[in-house]
């Protein structure tokens, strides 16, 4: 069994958003929380809560979407921290990595020696972290996890040590619901079951957890020879000078180093990317593979990577140097076990998805396809951008503050053009706002593109906006409203006086609603 050191940063998703543990915010995807802080664990908040809940333990929560290609270019400054002690550190994901401890140990006079140079170099680069040294990747972790800033588990330990955990470290929800019914609750109790018996009754990837629960390695360590070199290299001539290039190029040499690895029934446990500069330099990185990673996860992680190469000036996209050449090879090799195929049909719509991307991109070009991202705005317009399948979100958006932005729910519907919408108060006459943002009189009713007057129930604001004012041609003042009607309906209507500039609507009664 081999000896592994775990670096993990707490919290990492909430870390690359920049929110600090003493501020209680949390990232959320597919609006349920994905990480929080420190802070907000304290106040109720855990993972899986829907956005509402957790705001509702803790109102003054901070809250972001999930960044994953923040967490990819921000942990490279935590594996250069490693590196400059263990060149050889493989990123399992961002916010964990692992090296060899047994070599190091030697040279660094004992394991709690190295545990404790590494910790000290990843907190001098700014990050709190832990490190933990096991028998093997899973209880590694498991010991960097561990209060005070990890432990070392004795050589032989790692069952011992784990048997205490509850099954939801295996990150299995499923088979930890299950488990837990036929009254397995621990990881030791789990791990005294015959191997036989769960690899019958749970699959295979019951056993593999099982195995992980004995604190073994979760493959048997049965590594093949490789009959041909499987490695895919690209040159760049001239140099790359954008990551953009590099990564598109690496999109390619995955799906060949994936087909290659298919033919012969091999998978890798680990993936080797290393890419050499005009300069001279060459970056390597060991990444976590498990015959799992995509061809575009592949190129993603290819970006993390030359995010540590950036140019201290200039455009973003911007490599220093330039990459003369780019390497992909396995690492590890083992039998492909296989993988459960889709009901109907070979592949996954996933996969066919991505295919198919591939294939346009290939025909329309590299901007042929895009993909919608959140950005900042004050509008629900204006907080979408479209960017290249692949591409990183839009640079130098800030993400806020935004004065006058309209806080959620979110309309569920927005226009392509705002439509006109009259709104009156119980006289008949048009409801406007004044410059100094006072409200002529209070909505009472509402008629959308000329439809029929609805009854308002509730209304609130008005936000007010004042938006390139620099810019003549381009300045705008308006203000927005959030109505409720007595059929259900819920509008966010805006008012502006005149084209490009604000107009006091209180005498005049000239106000233009539109539909947003």
């Amino acid at each position: 069994m081999s000896r592994v050191l775990a670096v993990w940063c707490p919290d990492w998703p909430v870390t690359a958003v920049g929110i600090d543990a003493a501020t209680p915010g949390a990232v959320v995807a597919e609006g349920r929380v994905a990480a929080c802080s420190s802070a907000a664990r304290a106040a109720g908040v855990r993972r899986g809560q829907r956005i509402r809940d957790a705001q509702r333990r803790c109102p003054d929560l901070v809250v972001r979407d999930r960044d994953g290609d923040a967490e990819g270019r921000l942990f490279e400054r935590v594996v250069e921290a490693v590196a400059e002690l263990v060149p050889k550190v493989e990123v399992v994901r961002p916010g964990l990595c692992a090296v060899p401890a047994r070599g190091a140990a030697r040279f660094y006079g004992g394991e709690e020696s190295l545990r404790l140079l590494v910790q000290d170099a990843v907190v001098e680069a700014g990050f709190d972290c832990g490190a933990g040294i096991a028998d093997g990747l899973f209880a590694a972790e498991l010991a960097a996890r561990s209060g005070g800033g990890g432990v070392v588990v004795p050589a032989g330990g790692a069952a011992a040590f784990l048997a205490p955990y509850p099954l939801s470290v295996l990150d299995r929800p499923e088979l930890a619901d299950l488990l837990q019914r036929l009254g397995v609750r621990t990881l030791g109790a789990f791990a005294a079951l015959p191997s036989g018996h769960v690899a019958g009754r749970f699959g295979a990837d019951g056993a593999l957890a099982h195995r992980l629960a004995r604190g073994e390695e979760p493959r048997p360590v049965a590594p093949a020879p490789a009959t041909a070199d499987l490695s895919v290299r690209e040159e760049f001539d001239p140099p790359a000078a954008h990551a953009e290039q590099v990564v598109f190029a690496a999109k390619r040499l995955a799906a060949e180093l994936h087909e290659g690895m298919a033919a012969g029934g091999l998978t890798c446990v680990r993936l080797e990317v290393t890419a050499g500069f005009a300069d001279g330099g060459v970056l390597r990185r060991l990444w976590r593979h498990d015959g799992a990673l995509s061809a575009s996860a592949v190129a993603e992680r290819v970006r993390w990577q030359l995010s540590a190469r950036r140019a201290p000036e200039g455009a973003a996209d911007a490599v220093w140097g330039g990459v003369a050449w780019l390497e992909l090879a396995p690492d590890q090799l083992v039998p492909d076990e296989g993988r459960q195929e889709a009901l109907w049909g070979r592949s996954t719509v996933t996969e066919r998805i991505a295919r198919a991307v591939d294939r346009i991109q290939a025909l329309l070009g590299h901007r042929g396809v895009t993909r919608p991202v959140v950005t900042g705005g004050r509008g629900p317009g204006e907080r979408v951008a479209r960017v290249p399948v692949g591409d990183l979100p839009p640079a130098g958006v800030p993400d806020g503050p935004w004065p006058g932005r309209i806080e959620g729910p979110a309309p569920a519907v927005v226009p392509p053009a705002p439509r006109s919408a009259a709104v009156t108060d119980a006289s008949g006459e048009t409801v406007g706002v004044s410059a100094r943002c006072a409200v002529s009189a209070p909505p009472a009713h509402v008629a959308v593109a000329g439809g029929r007057a609805e009854r308002v129930t509730a209304w609130t604001g008005p936000w007010p906006v004042s938006e390139y004012w620099w810019a003549p041609e381009r300045a705008r003042r308006r203000a927005r409203f959030q109505v409720v009607t007595a059929e259900g309906h819920a509008y966010l209507l805006a008012v502006e006086g005149g084209v490009g500039m604000w107009r006091p609507c209180t005498s005049e009664r000239s106000g233009r609603y539109g539909l947003e």
